[in-house]
């Protein structure tokens, strides 16, 4: 869709709610006038003495709409509050004007971020009633009722999450970028391990210096690990050996006595044995995931999995039987050559292993998977919209709540990501890193370090490489940037 602009260039903004309203669309920004007949969206931005009033006139297969929003002028000199101001109610106009040419609402209606429930959170921090929390969702941004209920249970979660945290205490993700393969849906920057076994070891060794680096960082600026997450790639991609050798380091290089929560995805079933699961037990982990996806094994060959469903169904039996108590199980809507009735199996059978944690996924067409590259067919917006809807029943009548969840750009239908569990099997760490209530200090390959500062509203990211390689060549950049977590903690004391 070619978008032309007047009196601002919010071009970000437009993007967000082009791809919320007209997902095959990607934004073109001709110079000049609109041509008579072609699909445009002309977006104003105008400032009086007291009001900014935005603008949108759309076009869209031969029917026009305008519509328009307005909001105070921010009196304060922040341009940060001033551009999300502006920056909403263009968001609104234009979402207004396409609903109307569209004649319909996408579920999420207005909102394009990935973390909704911070709205709802926020207004219960700021004192409003969850009602009226809710009502927020409801008229400002036209959210749907089934997605308001998500982002209210979520929001209280999140609320009780909150209020268990104590200062200073941080939560460690631990990044493994390997996998036995790729997945065709996957974008994420792991390497599969037939061509990059070499890597490992000075993976493992570069890692050790990073552990130990962070070590004296939590020392000295008198941080407290709370929760410890390995995600990758595939974590059991390692050995066992290799396992207990990283999560013993961490053990003997950080104090781990206040650790309360300790998960590791395993993840890919043919990456699971008994005598990784025995390290994973001896070393603290209370939780796994297990992710299958599908039950499906003709699904499971289109995805690219190297595995069937009789090995999710084994390698969940050795977890069983490892005692660590807490299972989570990934299943995604979606997903290619899969079906309503197949994706209603699927979670059927998940439910009868009867897991304490189940995420249920939308598909998200990522830049960088072989989805996108090859352009594989995936079910409509129709049979994922009624494959959520079987999951929202079916896990609500095996008594599972929704406690975290988050969006994603290029969603089938625009949906999200939701989290449900058993009550009091919640995941800390994953309801503290999506609605960023405390630090998470990153290590390994492609996490992502955010210093957070609750009180004042304050982030400060720090990115490590995302490449095994590039990680490997800049190890001791990455453990002289963990300082800044130091610093950090430091001037928010001085604040």
């Amino acid at each position: 869709m070619k978008l032309y602009f007047h009196g601002h260039d919010y071009k970000y903004a437009a993007e967000q709610m082009l791809l919320t309203l007209f997902q095959d669309q990607r934004p073109e920004y001709p110079a000049g006038r609109p041509q008579e007949g072609e699909n445009h969206l002309i977006l104003s931005l105008s400032l009086g003495n007291q009001w900014a009033t935005a603008s949108a006139a759309l076009t869209w297969r031969g029917q026009s709409c305008r519509k328009t929003r307005r909001c105070p002028l921010p009196r304060s000199g922040d341009k940060v509050a001033r551009d999300r101001a502006f920056q909403q109610i263009l968001k609104l106009a234009f979402y207004e004007a396409g609903t109307a040419l569209l004649g319909y609402e996408p579920p999420w209606g207005a909102l394009t971020g990935m973390r909704p429930v911070k709205i709802p959170t926020k207004a219960m921090l700021a004192g409003a009633t969850p009602a009226q929390a809710e009502r927020v969702l409801k008229d400002t941004y036209h959210v749907s009722p089934l997605r308001r209920a998500l982002a209210m249970d979520c929001a209280k979660a999140s609320l009780a999450a909150s209020a268990s945290l104590q200062p200073k205490e941080v939560s460690l993700y631990v990044g493994i970028p390997f996998c036995p393969t790729r997945c065709a849906y996957c974008s994420f920057v792991s390497a599969d391990v037939g061509r990059s076994l070499k890597l490992i070891d000075p993976f493992l060794e570069a890692l050790s210096q990073e552990i130990a680096a962070t070590g004296r960082v939590l020392e000295e600026a008198g941080l407290k690990v709370r929760t410890i997450y390995f995600g990758g790639g595939t974590p059991t991609t390692l050995t066992a050996p290799q396992l207990d050798r990283v999560m013993g380091e961490l053990s003997d290089r950080m104090d781990l006595s206040g650790c309360t929560e300790y998960t590791v995805e395993a993840g890919r079933p043919d990456t699971i044995t008994r005598e990784k699961l025995a390290v994973l037990a001896k070393r603290g982990c209370g939780r796994v995931s297990v992710n299958p996806q599908t039950m499906e094994d003709h699904v499971l060959a289109a995805m690219g999995r190297a595995h069937r469903s009789a090995d999710i169904l084994e390698a969940f039996r050795l977890v069983r039987e490892s005692g660590i108590p807490c299972v989570n199980m990934d299943l995604i809507a979606g997903l290619p050559a899969d079906s309503v009735d197949g994706f209603r199996a699927s979670l059927d059978r998940v439910l009868e292993l009867a897991p304490e944690n189940i995420t249920v996924h939308t598909l998200a067409l990522k830049k960088g998977s072989r989805l996108m590259e090859e352009g594989s067919a995936i079910p409509s917006g129709g049979d994922v919209a009624a494959m959520l809807d079987y999951a929202w029943a079916a896990l609500r009548s095996a008594g599972q709540a929704p406690y975290y969840l988050y969006r994603q750009k290029y969603m089938s239908g625009s949906f999200e990501n939701v989290g449900w569990c058993l009550p009091g099997t919640e995941s800390l760490y994953n309801i503290c890193m999506m609605e960023e209530l405390h630090t998470i200090l990153s290590l390994g390959g492609g996490g992502m370090t955010k210093l957070v500062d609750p009180a004042a509203g304050r982030i400060v990211r720090i990115a490590n490489p995302k490449y095994p390689k590039e990680y490997l060549e800049r190890i001791d950049a990455v453990c002289a940037e963990k300082a800044q977590a130091v610093r950090f903690y430091q001037s928010e004391q001085e604040g």
